[in-house]
């Protein structure tokens, strides 16, 4: 009993931003050499919207070409939930009339949210309790930065995506691992606005860096601690991972990483010794977006392929947390 990712589809919002447009805000930074280390172009920041519409948006793509009452489980992952509660999957599920004998839960994760996503969806799966699972991740970061934080706006943007997860007789998702550093939670943090601190409106503004400013309201993520963390446990990790699942570097036919940033990833990529072209590297066109980078990676990187690759997606951030497995994915996902 196996199960293997059948179906992929994301959305951004329709606002984009460019480096053009953040260069108008912030006149004195370059650019255009963020844009060659960091490679992101653009960006897509949502106006109104929320990150559930988003997540309606890709949700009724896939399903132009999957009849969504085959799905008997939705994973939710968002650290943009619509409310405090109730839980946003059981709101999903009416919204896209799916019938009611399913399960549905929200899982609070950011960076590392997909890969774990898939891990749940595979043991819902061969532990024989569903067939399908319906696996969305929904971001909107932007609603947490501060308008003179530089540094986070160039990076993140606001992205939905939806991964169709199903039984099989051959097994298209491998072994997984998971790692957690609690320790560094206050690394990439919005500190205001749920149990332990309030929304305060009169919070101060605090300037670190340069050209970044933020507030306990918003986003702060401390960039050197979170590379350092990153590139401290991850080319290890990546190696158990292959290990784990009876593969050497060359079986591999692609890595595909969190999208966090170019530079991020080209350092780690060096230090596995792995071909760039065995290294999948796509953020010009949207940015981070958080637990959305892996799917969007995985469905571009399935359109320039003509036969099953094997791949090895790890995830990586906020918590901190980290996973990642193998899978398997057809071509034009």
């Amino acid at each position: 009993m196996g199960a293997i990712i059948t179906a992929i589809e994301y959305v951004y919002p329709e606002n984009k931003v460019t480096n053009e447009d953040l260069g108008k805000i912030f006149p004195d930074y370059d650019f255009s050499k963020f844009e060659e280390k960091v490679g992101i172009k653009n960006r897509y920041w949502v106006d109104e919207e929320t990150a559930f519409d988003l997540a309606l948006k890709a949700c009724k793509k896939l399903f132009q070409k999957y009849d969504k009452q085959e799905i008997d489980y939705i994973l939710y992952c968002t650290q943009s939930p619509e409310y405090f509660l109730p839980t946003t999957a059981c709101i999903l599920q009416d919204k896209l009339g799916i019938k009611k004998n399913i399960g549905a839960l929200d899982f609070n994760l950011g960076c590392s949210g997909y890969t774990y996503g898939v891990s749940l969806a595979k043991g819902l799966i061969s532990s024989g309790q569903v067939k399908n699972v319906l696996l969305v991740t929904a971001e909107t970061y932007s609603k947490y930065l501060h308008p003179k934080d530089r540094s986070n706006r160039s990076i993140f943007g606001d992205a939905a995506t939806a991964t169709i997860i199903s039984y099989s007789e051959i097994d298209g998702i491998g072994e997984f691992l998971f790692g957690t550093d609690g320790s560094g939670y206050d690394k990439l943090i919005v500190k205001n606005g749920a149990s332990r601190f309030s929304y305060s409106p009169d919070a101060p503004e605090i300037v670190y860096g340069t050209d970044n400013s933020y507030t306990d309201n918003h986003l702060y993520m401390n960039g050197p601690e979170v590379f350092n963390f990153t590139n401290e446990v991850v080319p290890n990790f990546t190696k158990e991972i292959i290990q784990i699942n009876s593969k050497d570097i060359d079986n591999i036919d692609q890595f595909v990483f969190h999208q966090a940033n170019a530079y991020m990833l080209n350092f780690m990529r060096k230090r596995l010794k792995i071909e760039s072209d065995k290294f999948f590297i796509d953020l010009e066109d949207g940015g981070n977006t958080v637990s959305c980078t892996i799917p969007i990676a995985l469905k571009k990187y399935s359109e320039f392929i003509n036969s099953e690759s094997t791949i090895i997606i790890v995830g990586f951030g906020v918590g901190l947390s980290w996973s990642g497995g193998l899978i398997k994915i057809k071509s034009k996902l």
